[in-house]
């Protein structure tokens, strides 16, 4: 179960959010909704303790969460297999049984992660989710760069694995992955500005 109660956050120092609070439980997901620039990303990156909030509290199991970014996360020097093992090892975890296969990676197992497109690193990258075992993912739109095929795939994995095996997931995407889930528009949630009328910094 991910709690998240009375929530504040900010970007580069500026408030974004305030008051957010909201529940998922286990085998479910909310999908995050919201136009650009709202703080979709600062409140998963807040939710992931990445960045303190400036108040309110988040509430999951211990050493269970992960976020993904629109950063892959893999070596370049190394093949799409030896990333992932890398992960794995990372974890103290076996390689998943068909997890190759589960991204439609399985013809690309030894080619080098610098020589993947750029739809092939984003299937490299969503796969080490498949591998390092956390429950409660942080995800910031997870499909850029993704065809329709992948996109599919990827919310086959989440639907019926990680859900399905009592994993939850909180997902900022402004498309639709076909998921029975919630959503959560985070306009109501946009801090006041102050008299000083705050900024649109980037976040730290």
């Amino acid at each position: 179960m991910l709690t998240v109660a009375n929530l504040s956050c900010a970007r580069g120092g500026v408030p974004v959010l305030e008051g957010v609070g909201f529940e998922v439980a286990s085998g479910h997901a909310l999908i995050l909704r919201g136009p650009n620039g709202i703080g979709k990303t600062t409140l998963l990156r807040t939710l992931a303790g990445l960045q303190p909030a400036i108040s309110g509290t988040v509430d999951f199991p211990e050493d269970e969460g992960a976020y993904a970014s629109h950063a892959d996360g893999f070596k370049t020097a190394l093949t799409v297999t030896e990333n992932l093992k890398f992960w794995a090892d990372v974890h103290g975890a076996p390689l998943p049984e068909g997890i190759l296969e589960t991204f439609d990676l399985a013809d690309l197992r030894d080619r080098l992660g610098g020589t993947l497109s750029a739809g092939q690193k984003r299937r490299l990258g969503l796969a080490r989710l498949g591998v390092i075992g956390r429950k409660v993912l942080f995800l910031d739109e997870p499909t850029v760069s993704l065809d329709r095929f992948s996109v599919k795939l990827f919310a086959d994995w989440l639907q019926n694995q990680h859900l399905a095996r009592g994993g939850l997931a909180v997902i900022a995407t402004h498309i639709d992955l076909g998921l029975d889930a919630p959503e959560l528009d985070l306009t109501p949630f946009k801090a006041t500005l102050d008299a000083t009328g705050g900024s649109d910094e980037a976040f730290l």
